[in-house]
């Protein structure tokens, strides 16, 4: 369910938080919500949660509320979740390892099928029922089965040029850890450039005078 109309980045930064509370709602057998009830378990207001979905087409019934399963589903579907995308890992570290081994991959549409490392200590050992192949293999590779999204856990000084690299080999997504940023002129990609620290600091901000 692409939408046509340009929709603005909060309004879809706000989406997976709205997906994550009615997977949970659903899991726990709520069969339908109000804007008002979900706007205190997302800490969104209603008004805004009816205003990012009606972007979509509304999807609630006046008097009734949403129906969490039809809402979560419609969600999913605009998120791309139901369409399985594929995804590589560059960089087996702690944070390679970790992110390889954890649900977020595969609970938000993303099927992890390859990771790549250079150091001849991880290469050829196994992380999460797969084995690490060399990076020299990874532009082949990539090229071979269409890879839509690389996760990069390497180190900064390489994150742009192996990103280069991925992005001429057909990789349209970037989830970069890397703590530099990226981007690509010209070029048909995305990138979520993810600083950790910024959201610590965020949190030390709040925390100081409470």
């Amino acid at each position: 369910m692409k939408n046509e109309k340009k929709i603005s980045t909060p309004v879809l930064r706000r989406l997976p938080k709205y997906y994550r509370h009615l997977e949970e709602l659903s899991r726990n057998g709520i069969e339908k919500i109000s804007s008002k009830d979900l706007s205190k378990l997302i800490n969104v207001t209603a008004s805004q949660i009816r205003q990012d979905l009606n972007c979509f087409g509304g999807f609630g019934q006046q008097g009734y509320g949403y129906h969490v399963q039809t809402l979560r589903d419609n969600l999913a579907e605009i998120l791309g979740v139901t369409k399985r995308y594929t995804a590589i890992i560059v960089g087996v570290g702690h944070l390679g390892q970790a992110l390889a081994n954890h649900t977020t991959l595969p609970r938000s549409g993303v099927d992890l099928i390859a990771l790549f490392d250079v150091s001849p200590d991880v290469v050829g050992t196994e992380v999460a029922g797969l084995t690490v192949k060399n990076i020299s293999e990874v532009n082949r590779f990539c090229l071979e089965n269409h890879v839509d999204v690389a996760v990069l856990t390497l180190p900064k000084s390489e994150a742009l040029p192996v990103a280069t690299v991925l992005a001429n080999a057909g990789v349209k997504g970037f989830w970069n850890f890397t703590n530099t940023e990226l981007s690509f002129s010209g070029m048909n990609v995305s990138v979520e450039n993810v600083y950790m620290g910024d959201s610590l600091m965020k949190l030390c901000y709040d925390v100081q005078d409470s």
